[in-house]
């Protein structure tokens, strides 16, 4: 990949994120790009995807909401109601228009991020675990628990068991605050509780 490209996404990210988001995607982008050299993917694609994971994150609510009704009508009503996922599909969306990503896993990546989906490539499930275990913002004690699990079981079912940790520690994150959980999280959840077999 164009080193130069990446610098230029990184200048822009630094000028429009937090410092601890500009930390936080930084981490993200690094530990996809572990986690795709651990399971024989394409470390850079890994590292574009984090990268751009959260680049909407800049933009408040209100704006979020208008960029998704004028661009992004087909969105469900229900992935709406949270607001601390708005940036998704906004960042995919700046990704493609801003940064002239054309690869539809990395952008679907990007847009599935916060809430998953069923039936998520490798590809799609490496970024989404990245963006929860990161180093420089993300609780080491956390990590430390997924990454035992990735190194503890092979192939898919680590991968499964690590996501089915994540979400499960998002579902209970979601009620303690008090918001809406997407159905589309709870159908990941139980789905992945199946495969996996812990009842």
């Amino acid at each position: 990949m164009n080193t130069g490209y990446t610098d230029n996404i990184k200048s822009w990210l630094k000028e429009n994120l937090s410092e601890e988001r500009y930390s936080h995607t930084i981490g993200t982008a690094e530990q996809a790009k572990e986690l795709a050299e651990m399971y024989g993917l394409d470390p850079e694609r890994a590292y574009l995807a984090g990268l751009l994971h959260d680049c909407a994150k800049c933009v408040v609510n209100g704006e979020l909401l208008e960029i998704i009704k004028k661009e992004m009508p087909d969105i469900p009503e229900c992935e709406l109601s949270n607001y601390k996922t708005l940036h998704a599909p906004v960042s995919e969306h700046f990704a493609r228009t801003k940064f002239n990503v054309s690869d539809p896993e990395i952008l679907s990546a990007i847009r599935v991020h916060t809430l998953g989906k069923l039936d998520m490539s490798l590809f799609e499930q490496i970024v989404f675990l990245a963006d929860k275990i990161e180093p420089n913002t993300r609780d080491l004690k956390f990590r430390d628990e997924v990454l035992l699990i990735l190194k503890n079981n092979e192939g898919q079912k680590g991968i499964d068991l690590a996501l089915l940790k994540c979400f499960k520690s998002t579902i209970i994150s979601l009620v303690k605050r008090n918001l809406e959980i997407c159905p589309v999280t709870i159908d990941v959840y139980n789905s992945l509780l199946e495969r996996v077999c812990v009842l």
